[in-house]
């Protein structure tokens, strides 16, 4: 197993290209699929999970493995069911085909799909059969994965009645819907908000166009969380690509870690123009911080270790799907910061809470290398405690899920990473 151990600099001073974002990539890459395009979105991603998706896209094999990308499983899954490719089986790793998908199969069984389970009902691997879907009116939990709406709406353009797709319930991750239905409306496709939870798509085919993707929002997060924790006063972290404005619900990171002391400054805000982003610290911090990341999941990981490492009281709610992603991530924070001294509390599997005190030992160069659960954002959200701490994680390569140059690019800031 490989192991890094990383030391923070004293100077924190560098500017960073982030990589393309991941959702806008993989989302572009089915759209493009869909309306015939032959000339790829430009700035793709070059995460393994946008890798995958290209491959099955170029290659469409029998068996398509999307490895450990979730959002390929959805995604895959519902273009798969949608278009004439043949018969194909839709699998990954031993974690992915535990993780459920049965909602979604059984939405796409609704407007006609032809897929069958090779395994365990409601879990990967799939078997789909790719045809024509008349398409019409469904009806799903709005609290259920943003992936599993996003791959409905995605292929309504070219369903033969369209679709209505009516959300019941609480909505999760609006954001991240909202993002795809700009998306379509960017490639010619009529998709919009009909109500509070009804989204209706009419058969209008998209149409295939140049596209520049902007950079990752959750990227940039691990960023803002280095400055937040560097001891160096005057801190200044350049991040290239990003644009004011975005529609990654991501982006509402630079309002969470204002309350947490990064300000952050645009060059330019040219409405769907990249610019570079200057992260510097404001020297104002609140004294505890509530926040329900029900709209922005990915970012939980992120802000539970700052507060610890902050020594910042903090109590966060909306956390219900971070049982189900890459790994339970709930239960992998739990554990990894109790390693360092801070003992998390998680309430009914959809919040954590911590008061504020820790167990600090005395030398902590010694202590257990953080795992990571084959989750990147483990990896991710980690490496920043160098800032504060030596830290050692195990399976640094996890990255490349999202984010293949962090370590490259974390050297290029002075921090040290020894094996």
């Amino acid at each position: 197993m490989t192991t890094y151990q990383i030391t923070g600099p004293k100077r924190l001073q560098t500017t960073i290209k982030l990589p393309a974002s991941k959702s806008i990539s993989n989302r572009a890459l089915i759209i493009y699929a869909l309306s015939g395009g032959t000339i790829l979105p430009d700035n793709l991603s070059d995460c393994d999970d946008t890798e995958v998706i290209i491959q099955a896209l170029e290659n469409m094999p029998e068996v398509i493995n999307i490895k450990a990308a979730g959002t390929a499983m959805r995604f895959m899954t519902a273009f798969l069911t949608a278009t004439e490719y043949g018969e194909h089986v839709i699998t990954g790793t031993e974690r992915m085909k535990h993780r459920p998908i049965k909602v979604l199969v059984d939405a796409l069984r609704r407007l006609g799909a032809n897929i069958s389970y090779e395994g365990e009902e409601g879990f990967p691997p799939l078997r789909i059969k790719g045809q024509k879907l008349e398409g019409g009116d469904l009806e799903v939990p709005g609290n259920i994965s943003s992936q599993f709406i996003s791959a409905l709406l995605m292929i309504g353009p070219v369903l033969q009645k369209g679709l209505t797709l009516r959300l019941t319930g609480d909505i999760i991750s609006r954001p991240y819907i909202d993002l795809t239905l700009w998306m379509m409306r960017e490639f010619g496709a009529n998709a919009e908000w009909t109500s509070i939870d009804t989204i209706e798509v009419t058969p209008k085919p998209y149409t295939p166009r140049p596209y520049y993707i902007e950079s990752d929002w959750s990227a940039a997060s691990y960023w803002y969380e280095m400055v937040a924790l560097s001891e160096d006063p005057e801190a200044e972290i350049r991040l290239e690509g990003l644009m004011d404005g975005s529609k990654q619900g991501d982006s509402i990171v630079r309002y969470i870690f204002s309350l947490l002391g990064v300000k952050t400054i645009f060059a330019h805000k040219t409405p769907g123009k990249p610019t570079t982003v200057t992260l510097t610290k404001s020297g104002h911090s609140v004294p505890r911080l509530e926040y329900d990341f029900v709209s922005a999941p990915d970012l939980a990981q992120t802000f539970v270790c700052t507060c610890c490492a902050l020594g910042i009281p903090f109590h966060f709610t909306g956390l219900q799907t971070l049982k189900i992603k890459e790994t339970d991530r709930i239960t992998a924070l739990k554990t990894e910061l109790n390693k360092l001294g801070y003992q998390i509390q998680d309430i009914n599997d959809c919040e954590l809470k911590w008061d504020g005190k820790s167990q600090h030992v005395s030398d902590i160069t010694y202590q257990a290398p953080i795992d990571t659960y084959d989750d990147h954002r483990m990896a991710l959200a980690f490496a920043p405690l160098a800032c504060r701490m030596p830290i050692a994680i195990n399976n640094p390569l996890v990255v490349t899920k999202s984010y293949p140059h962090f370590w490259d690019d974390i050297q290029e800031a002075q921090f040290t990473i020894q094996q």
